[in-house]
């Protein structure tokens, strides 16, 4: 097996250990701590968390420590939080909760960088584009990542008991610790060496200096309808469509559904974006989504169609796929040069998402989230496409200044 994909699977099933015990708390939080609204404030802790955590932390964690050793220390914030669980409290809770948040955006930032880097190395070695190898390993990552939320569910609807997961984070950690190789120096003993490290107030500020580029700007649309449609499928279509039609035991089973298919659309996604284009892969899961969307305003659930429950959170977990994949390949290739930010700004942007979804989850009806979901998924559309747009514009313009050098580097040889 190449070092590359060994590498890749390392940090999927590290992920995967990690989730399989992380995920299954995180879906209980609300109903197993009810009491005074603990499981409701430990969740708003964590978002609150990530928010800060995005804006400064990922970039000099992953300067200072290294993909690796960011990761490994994440990690480590999530199995505290599970610790903190062993005797649920607001003083074991709301600290653990607040570790894990400022754990969260570096965990996911490290991997995007990591992946990204691996991929770009590997498709050097082959000489593939390197969008393509990007695309294929965030594709095996979700595969196996993705299929933690079956098993955090079955332990959910189950009800194995909270914390029957608790040593899959240890393990996660080991398994990181020891066979992950580290990215520095898979760097450098592909031949390439580091410029010096930029001072540490540039790094710091390096998640809001990329604003300068416009089409971040565009572009966080994306994550932003990324956290706005993961916080409505678990949040309200789990709560107003399936627990009061079918009842709370139904839940975990259609989250089941869900996780399956964006596990096993996300490799496939990989693989044809190489074919198809990543644009025709945003066009399908706008096209799912869409159609889901308005199904869901015109729909009145009801017990004798179980099976619609199922089909309507498959095809949202389709969907799922194309944003998880594409996003974080996407903004691992435009932004190549500074991957740190990028990825930083994705977590960013996502937690906003789903920290406003959260936020207005008890004041508004159904029907209005459903708006303002479409609304959200209209604006990720358009700032896409613009993207794309200057891309191709872009990519003319070197084209036609090739295609110029050359004009006059065979006039030069002509008059010679």
């Amino acid at each position: 097996m190449e070092s590359s994909l060994k590498n890749v699977l390392v940090v999927s099933c590290g992920f995967l250990l990690l989730f399989i015990a992380y995920g299954g708390l995180q879906n209980l939080q609300s109903s197993l701590y009810s009491a005074h609204g603990l499981g409701v404030a430990t969740l708003s802790t964590v978002y609150a968390s990530v928010l800060l955590s995005s804006m400064f932390l990922p970039p000099v964690l992953i300067k200072k420590c290294g993909c690796k050793w960011t990761i490994v220390g994440s990690m480590c914030c999530y199995v505290v939080f599970s610790l903190g669980n062993f005797h649920a409290d607001w003083y074991t809770l709301i600290p653990t909760s607040i570790l894990l948040g400022l754990g969260a955006a570096p965990l996911w930032s490290a991997q995007g960088t990591y992946l990204t880097i691996m991929g770009n190395l590997q498709a050097g070695k082959v000489g593939k584009p390197g969008k393509d190898v990007v695309n294929q390993y965030f594709g095996i990552f979700f595969l196996v990542f993705q299929s933690s939320g079956v098993w955090g569910n079955l332990i959910s609807s189950l009800v194995f008991g909270k914390m029957s997961g608790q040593g899959s984070g240890v393990l996660a950690i080991l398994l990181v610790a020891v066979f992950l190789e580290s990215m520095e120096d898979k760097v450098q003993n592909e031949g390439e060496t580091n410029s010096r490290p930029p001072p540490l107030w540039s790094t710091l500020l390096s998640t809001f200096m990329l604003f300068r580029d416009k089409r971040l700007c565009f572009l966080m649309f994306l994550p932003l309808y990324s956290g706005f449609q993961q916080g409505f499928l678990s949040g309200e279509y789990t709560k107003s469509y399936v627990t009061c039609a079918l009842g709370i035991h139904f839940v975990g089973y259609v989250m089941i559904c869900f996780s399956a298919m964006t596990a096993l659309c996300s490799p496939l996604y990989g693989k044809l974006s190489k074919h198809t284009g990543r644009a025709a892969l945003y066009v399908l899961g706008a096209a799912i989504h869409f159609s889901c969307i308005v199904v869901f305003l015109l729909w009145q659930p009801n017990p004798a169609q179980l099976p619609v429950f199922f089909i309507l959170s498959g095809l949202w977990g389709m969907a799922d796929a194309v944003w998880q994949t594409q996003n974080n390949a996407l903004f691992g290739v435009l932004f190549e040069e500074n991957k740190e930010p990028a990825f930083a700004n994705y977590r960013l942007g996502e937690a906003i998402g789903f920290v406003i979804a959260f936020g207005y989850s008890s004041f508004l009806c159904v029907s209005t989230k459903l708006y303002i979901l479409l609304g959200v998924l209209s604006l990720a559309v358009v700032g896409y496409g613009t993207v794309e747009y200057l891309e191709s514009k872009a990519a003319c313009k070197v084209l036609a200044a090739e295609e110029k050098n050359q004009v006059e580097e065979e006039e030069m040889k002509t008059e010679m």
